[in-house]
């Protein structure tokens, strides 16, 4: 590489108008891993000829990787303009699109890079990429096997693969996959990670320790490693180096509400009044292949079944509109269905809705923020559930508020908490969950309009070989 940029100087010093040599050098740089200076490169190369489809293809790719995928998209639609059989500028363009969020255009795009190279591996993968973004592991998996049967030692599909696999329920797989990813690739930092967080999960503490260590050997600063051998030392009790983990993290650019989260579990921060979205998200997200086995089978989870039960001894006459607030993979769909003319849900995972959709219970499922959702929902809805949502939310007076206004006359909300026998209407929990007083809901009732119809004792699910206590709560408007 050194050799061939000596050249490329030797002839940009002899003709610095040289097309060639300016967009070569380009090339080079960003191998080198310099695309600011790769960019200026090929811009001087694109001054001299505006007509060469490579060079703007070449140039949205730098801008890729400078994090601008508008500006990318523009260079690649460009170079298709010159050239509409071009195929790695559409495998190029479905980069752009993905990133930007458009993923149906974006399998379009890699669907016609793959129209006219069929054996095109870097699209198979990507646009499983885009279909696992989509929580479609399936189709992905298939994806990345096509991709690998045409490039066997392909780490990135064997990474793909594996996260698909994991999305699905089946960990020892994609820790298979993720070392082999690693056998091909041990720079490979997003494969390290990965493992780590699956070690993690099966409570493997050192082993998921040493493999964030891994990460961080190879690609120093990174975030995303530092934050997940913060999360390993808080596991195994090792507080203040844990504590120290966390505002390196911090340091190195992890999410400021995440990490003062995970603080605050700990006690090293003030408790926030409501999990982070972003923390709340990404948690959902990893579990949704195997939430459901996990909850019933493992915790024995009772909720959905208690929570509908004491529902149905208060529902409101009529036909009734249903909103299932945090309704996750739609565990509650089947209870709640049979009592509502309308069901609808919101959830902030969107791979856990996606498997609610796939139920096809709900005529209706969103993904958001179901405070911003209720709140544009005005006397919409007469019945509101939230099935074990709450322990993510300490302070309830926002989700109140907004209750009351979607709720109709005579409407009812109903969820469950996680009950503490303190003086604090809510404290947040080690396990990261927030508990609430029996007190503290009934004030809050009051003071936001409702009635207090029901609230019941109950164990709600195990939790470390013991009963959960909880509180099942019943709420009621006045009826106009």
């Amino acid at each position: 590489m050194g050799r061939a940029q000596a050249l490329y100087d030797d002839v940009l010093r002899a003709a610095p108008g040289n097309f060639d040599a300016l967009h070569l050098s380009g090339v080079l740089a960003r191998q080198q891993g310099d695309p600011a200076r790769a960019l200026d490169l090929i811009d001087g190369a694109l001054a001299l000829d505006a007509g060469r489809a490579i060079a703007h293809c070449n140039r949205g790719v730098v801008l890729q990787d400078l994090g601008r995928y508008g500006d990318a998209l523009a260079s690649f639609e460009r170079a298709l303009a010159l050239q509409p059989d071009y195929a790695v500028a559409l495998s190029n363009r479905g980069n752009a699109l993905r990133h930007l969020g458009h993923t149906e255009r974006a399998v379009a795009s890699y669907d016609a890079a793959l129209h006219l190279s069929p054996d095109y591996a870097e699209a198979m993968c990507n646009r499983a990429l885009a279909l696992q973004s989509m929580a479609r592991h399936e189709a992905a998996l298939d994806g990345f096997g096509a991709a690998l049967a045409v490039k066997r030692a392909y780490p990135e599909a064997l990474h793909g693969a594996a996260v698909s696999l994991l999305a699905l329920g089946k960990p020892a797989d994609a820790l298979e996959g993720f070392e082999r990813a690693l056998q091909l690739q041990p720079e490979y930092a997003e494969a390290w990670c990965a493992r780590g967080a699956l070690l993690l999960r099966a409570q493997e503490h050192e082993e998921a320790l040493a493999s964030f260590q891994d990460a961080l050997q190879v690609r120093p600063g990174y975030a995303r490693a530092q934050l997940g051998m913060a999360n390993t030392l808080r596991a195994m009790g090792r507080r203040e180096e844990a504590v120290a983990a966390y505002q390196q993290a911090l340091a190195f650019g992890a999410d400021a509400d995440t990490v003062g989260y995970m603080l605050a579990i700990m006690g090293a921060e003030q408790a926030p009044g409501a999990s982070p979205a972003a923390y709340v998200k990404a948690l959902f997200d990893q579990y949704a292949g195997s939430f459901d086995h996990h909850l019933v089978d493992v915790l024995r989870y009772r909720t959905p079944t208690l929570l509908v039960e004491a529902l149905r001894r208060h529902l409101p006459p009529g036909e009734l509109d249903v909103l299932d607030i945090g309704c996750g993979t739609g565990l509650c769909g089947p209870l709640l269905r049979p009592l509502a003319t309308l069901l609808e849900g919101v959830d902030l995972s969107p791979h856990m809705l996606e498997r609610a959709r796939d139920t096809g219970l709900y005529d209706g499922v969103y993904c958001g923020d179901m405070v911003g959702y209720l709140r544009v929902r005005p006397a919409s809805a007469d019945v509101i559930v939230a099935a074990d949502v709450f322990v993510y939310v300490g302070d309830l007076r926002p989700v109140f508020a907004v209750a009351r206004l979607a709720l109709r006359g005579g409407g009812r909300l109903a969820f469950s908490v996680e009950e503490h026998d303190g003086a604090d209407a809510f404290m947040l929990r080690a396990s990261g969950r927030y508990a609430h007083s029996r007190a503290g809901i009934e004030a809050l009732a009051r003071s936001h309009g409702f009635a207090v119809l029901e609230i019941t004792p109950s164990t709600l699910r195990q939790e470390s070989g013991g009963d959960m206590r909880g509180l099942l709560v019943i709420l009621g408007t006045h009826a106009e």
